[in-house]
C-alpha cells in the first residue's frame, strides 16, 4: 500500500521504519521532527504538507503528541481532510481525548474515508522492536483489513469496540501505569531509606508477586538514575488530564490518579517535563529528603 505517515517522533520514527521494511511506499510528513534520513534513502517520499501526504495515499498514519495537534493535521490549514481519497482510511495512533476522536472519525467518515484510533502502548523500546501493544476502536471490517499493517508494529493487537473505545482503554492504560511507576518509587525509596540496597529489594521482588513491567524497566531507571526519555513526563501528564478530565464528565472519583498526576506536576516544576516518567521518583524523593541511590 501506499502509507501516509505524519508524526516522526522518539516512537514515530521507528513504527514508519517497520512499514517501510514490510514493503510499503511512505509518504512523510514530520509535524516537529526533521525528516529520518534514513527512510528518504531508503525510498519514503518527503512532503512539506500534510495535505500532500494525503493525496496519493491509500492509508494515513497520525502519530502526534495530543489532541489539538491531531485536529490541526486534520482540519487544519494544509490539513488532510479535504485530499483524502474515498475508500482511503486514517489511522489515529496518537493518544487523545476519546470524545474528539468520536467527533473527528465521524467528520473523516461523512467524506467516504475509514477511521480507525489506534493507541499504543509499549515506549520506544517497543515501538523499536515492534512489539508495541495497540488498542483499537472502529468497524470490525476495517480493522480487519488493516490488521496486517499493525502487526508491522506490534504484537498485542485488540480491536476493543467502537471508534473512540481504542483510545478509552489507552487512558485506562495510562493510569495503570503511572499507579505502578508511584508504587514502584514508593517502595524502592521506603527500601533505601530505611537502610536496605534497593537493587537487591527489587531483584528479590521480580520473583514474587510484585513482579512487573514497571518494576522490572523503570525500577532499574531510578537505581540507575537513568531518566533519559523514554516516554517524557509532560506527555504522560496529558494522558492523566484526559483521565480526571473525562472522570469529571462521567461524574466519578479517580483519587490515586490525580494524586499521581500532582507528582508528574512537581517534576515538572522542578524542569522535569522531558524526564521520562519513571522520574517521578524524584518528586518522592525530595517529600523523603532521600534519593533511591542514596545521598
Amino acid at each position: 500500500m501506499k502509507v501516509g505517515f505524519i508524526g516522526l517522533g522518539i516512537m514515530g520514527r521507528p513504527m514508519a521504519g517497520h512499514i517501510q521494511s514490510g514493503g510499503h511506499e511512505l509518504r512523510l510528513s514530520s509535524h516537529r521532527s526533521p525528516l529520518p534520513e534514513e527512510l528518504l534513502t531508503g525510498g519514503a517520499v518527503a512532503c512539506d504538507t500534510a495535505r500532500k501526504v494525503a493525496e496519493d495515499s491509500d492509508v494515513v498514519v497520525l502519530m502526534l503528541p495530543d489532541t489539538p495537534e491531531v485536529a490541526d493535521v486534520l482540519f487544519g490549514e494544509g490539513g488532510i481532510a479535504d485530499s483524502l481519497k474515498p475508500g482511503s482510511m486514517v489511522i489515529d495512533m496518537s493518544s487523545i481525548d476519546p470524545i474528539e476522536t468520536q467527533s473527528f472519525a465521524k467528520r473523516i467518515m461523512a467524506k467516504g474515508v475509514d477511521y480507525l484510533d489506534a493507541p499504543v502502548s509499549g515506549g520506544e523500546v517497543g515501538a523499536k522492536t515492534a512489539s508495541l501493544t495497540i488498542m483499537c476502536g472502529g468497524d470490525p471490517e476495517v480493522f480487519a483489513r488493516v490488521l496486517p499493517l499493525l502487526e508491522l508494529m506490534g504484537k498485542n493487537i485488540t480491536l476493543v469496540g467502537d471508534v473512540g473505545a481504542g483510545q478509552i482503554a489507552k487512558v485506562a492504560n495510562q493510569i495503570i501505569v503511572a499507579l505502578n511507576i508511584e508504587a514502584v518509587a514508593e517502595a524502592l525509596l521506603f527500601a533505601a531509606k530505611a537502610g536496605a540496597d534497593p537493587a537487591k529489594v527489587r531483584e528479590a521482588l521480580m520473583g514474587g508477586f510484585a513482579s512487573s513491567r514497571v518494576l522490572e524497566v523503570h525500577g532499574k531507571r531510578m537505581i540507575d538514575r537513568a531518566f533519559e526519555p523514554g516516554f517524557r513526563i509532560r506527555l504522560h501528564q496529558k494522558d492523566l488530564n484526559l483521565a480526571l478530565s473525562s472522570a469529571r464528565t462521567l461524574s466519578m472519583a479517580l483519587p490515586n490518579t490525580a494524586t499521581v498526576q500532582q507528582l508528574f506536576s512537581a517534576c515538572i516544576a522542578r524542569g522535569g517535563a522531558d524526564w521520562d516518567h519513571s522520574a517521578m521518583a524524584r518528586a518522592l524523593e525530595v517529600l523523603a529528603d532521600h534519593t533511591i541511590a542514596g545521598n
